[in-house]
């Protein structure tokens, strides 16, 4: 049996980057996948890698920043297959720049996607989980960045930190039941996201790469199906015992 046989989980940003590998990862390993975004046509092509592997998967756009459209995404999962059992937290966004040069809109994008749709969705999950009365996993795409600070990402680490700690504490709420919640912290991944709203910095994609990986000491960015290997290994019962953490995977980075 695969990691996830029988089970049905429910992706937020998985129209790319590391969304859509787990999406993916999920597929692979015996799930029935909710797609969720706000790309018609990255979600679509999401659920086209799970189709070529014979994978079962549907689609529903929304904005997970609204706390009804959460509702409505855990009762679509039921819907469709009956139960759910996962949830994995990862759409995300992020604005660079320091406090002085970062607009009250982004503060407040970057909280709301971030943080708030990481408790919309996971109150959501849970709820759906105590009717179930079988437990259920949750992983919230964090940061490495999330447990320390990094120079031009007040918004970002803000958000993240508060993913962070907004795991440890729900995790201790629900661990009773069978519930287990933990949360992911990569650090520079070869996404869109990494080289994506450096008009402030003025760094070249190029320039980002060759910074991001002077500070890893594995010497390397990794890809999204790199990461969503980490995210399977939460989702399933492979760590059975393990709940409320906040897992680095960042090739070394915090352990300088």
């Amino acid at each position: 049996m695969t990691a996830l046989e029988g089970k049905v989980a429910i992706v937020t940003g998985a129209t790319s980057g590391i969304g859509a590998a787990t999406a993916m990862a999920f597929a692979e390993a015996g799930a029935k996948v909710v797609v969720s975004g706000r790309s018609t046509t990255g979600a679509e092509s999401t659920a086209a890698l799970i189709a070529s592997i014979d994978g079962d998967s549907r689609i529903m756009l929304g904005d997970v920043t609204n706390p009804a459209f959460a509702d409505e995404l855990v009762a679509f999962a039921v819907a469709e297959f009956g139960r759910l059992d996962v949830l994995a937290n990862v759409a995300g966004t992020i604005t660079r720049g320091d406090a002085t040069e970062t607009t009250d809109d982004e503060w407040w994008q970057n909280m709301r996607v971030n943080t708030d749709a990481t408790f919309f969705m996971s109150r959501a999950a849970v709820r759906q989980f105590r009717h179930q009365g079988e437990g259920g996993v949750v992983v919230n795409l964090a940061s490495n960045v999330g447990i320390v600070g990094s120079a031009g990402l007040p918004a970002y680490c803000a958000s993240k930190g508060a993913v962070v700690l907004l795991t440890k504490a729900m995790a201790l709420d629900h661990a009773s039941e069978g519930i287990r919640i933990n949360a992911l912290c990569p650090g520079a991944v070869d996404t869109p996201m990494l080289v994506s709203a450096h008009e402030k910095t003025g760094r070249s994609p190029d320039d980002v790469f060759a910074a991001n990986i002077a500070g890893i000491p594995e010497g390397r960015i990794p890809e999204p199906a790199e990461i969503a290997k980490s995210m399977l290994y939460l989702a399933s019962d492979q760590s059975s015992h393990v709940t409320g953490v906040a897992l680095p995977i960042d090739g070394g980075y915090l352990a300088g």
